[in-house]
């Protein structure tokens, strides 16, 4: 996003014209930086020439996910639901890796029936299940077994996944006996190790850490591993006193392993796909003046975008017309909902703002109007995607009567 004029643009698209056309709230996708950001993907592993595979869980709208599609992506999924989506959306099922903790007897069926590359299982019990199935339809079945590291991601405790108070995974104890289990059974193809430590990573550290207890667990299984899934969770510059993760120190690591053992490397990347495509349209309902701060007051609420209700998250909000007029006044940016939590940001200055004023609250591609409810039965915003000076809705605003 840039300014030109005094007004905010997406590509060549003023986002205030967006507002008029569209009304707000709206989620605004960039085409481009959509493409950057996978061509910039491709280039930081280029080197270990890896699967992609799109982590849906980060926004599964059909049409973006279309879209990435065509710059050859697969997909991680954790549901049926995605997993259907994901075919829908015409990915292959051999590009398409079934992940999760919970998966149940239904979905390890229908992952069966579609072929699909992987389904890396979490458990023992999750093993046994497959077993039972693939048994049943006299078929072997591709699986990974997720290890817990127990590596510290040095992220927000909600997003940590690799620790060993974390519910995903196993411990190395509980791998071996599994690759044992596996190699014991005629329905069961052991073919991928599978790690995942956390969401919105920005040091590269823990990847490393992570890469050693790989290496020596490959070393102790003795078992020859067709695959290796790094998980996702690399974080981006949220553009708030963010720093931006070593891409090329993480590479360097995943070479040298490259080096000492043959395997296809598997990266399931969202946030550093999507996030930064998107802001959030938004407009301003009322000023609520008081002693120490104005509260503005926004058309947009927690049931549009959860991340700073439910993690605290911090977004750029800047207006989509400048005018130069700063206030010195604390400014906190809210939301209509019936919650103290209905809150996006607090900052120590602003621009004046009057009623009606358009806002845009950024980088909110990733985990923005996938967790999107409902809630005080609001219906759930519009999605734009722009490409230069086109403009395509690809989510319609929700009706309210339809959820009523």
């Amino acid at each position: 996003m840039r300014f030109l004029n005094s007004k905010l643009k997406i590509e060549n698209t003023i986002l205030q014209n967006i507002a008029k056309k569209y009304g707000t709230p709206a989620y605004c996708y960039s085409y481009k930086q959509l493409r950057e950001n996978i061509n910039d993907f491709k280039k930081n592993f280029k080197s270990i020439s890896p699967l992609i595979c799109f982590a849906i869980k980060s926004n599964t709208n059909l049409n973006l996910i279309k879209e990435i599609k065509k710059f050859g992506l697969g997909a991680d999924v954790v549901s049926m639901g995605e997993l259907m989506l994901a075919l829908k959306a015409g990915i292959s099922p051999k590009k398409i890796v079934f992940s999760g903790v919970g998966k149940t007897s239904k979905e390890i069926n229908f992952a069966i029936d579609k072929n699909i590359l992987l389904i890396n299982s979490e458990s023992k019990s999750e093993i046994i299940e497959i077993d039972k199935i693939a048994k049943i339809k006299k078929k072997q079945v591709n699986i990974g077994i997720r290890l817990n590291p127990n590596t510290d991601a040095k992220t927000l405790s909600q997003i940590s996944t690799g620790k060993k108070d974390n519910k995903f995974g196993v411990n190395d104890k509980t791998f071996f006996e599994l690759v044992k289990y596996c190699k014991s059974s005629r329905n069961i193809n052991l073919r991928c190790l599978s790690v995942h430590i956390g969401s919105q990573i920005l040091d590269h550290k823990p990847y490393l850490r992570m890469i050693r207890v790989i290496e020596n667990i490959i070393k102790k299984s003795k078992n020859k591993f067709d695959y290796i899934d790094l998980g996702g969770g690399m974080g981006i510059d949220y553009g708030l006193n963010s720093k931006k993760l070593n891409y090329k120190k993480y590479s360097s690591s995943i070479e040298s392993l490259l080096k000492k053992y043959k395997v296809k490397f598997i990266f399931e990347p969202g946030r550093s796909i999507i996030g930064d495509t998107a802001c959030l349209i938004t407009k301003v309902i009322y000023v609520k003046s008081s002693t120490k701060k104005n509260f503005i007051i926004l058309d947009s609420a927690m049931n549009d975008f959860m991340r700073p209700a439910l993690y605290g998250s911090l977004h750029r909000i800047i207006p989509t017309v400048k005018n130069n007029k700063i206030l010195k006044k604390v400014h906190d940016f809210v939301g209509p909902i019936c919650e103290t939590t209905d809150r996006f940001l607090t900052l120590k200055k602003y621009q004046q703002l009057k009623e009606n004023d358009t806002l845009a609250i950024c980088d909110v591609g990733a985990y923005g109007i996938v967790l999107a409810s409902n809630y005080n039965l609001r219906p759930k915003p519009a999605e734009v995607l722009i490409n230069n000076s086109s403009l395509k809705i690809i989510s319609k605003r929700e009706n309210i009567n339809k959820i009523i």
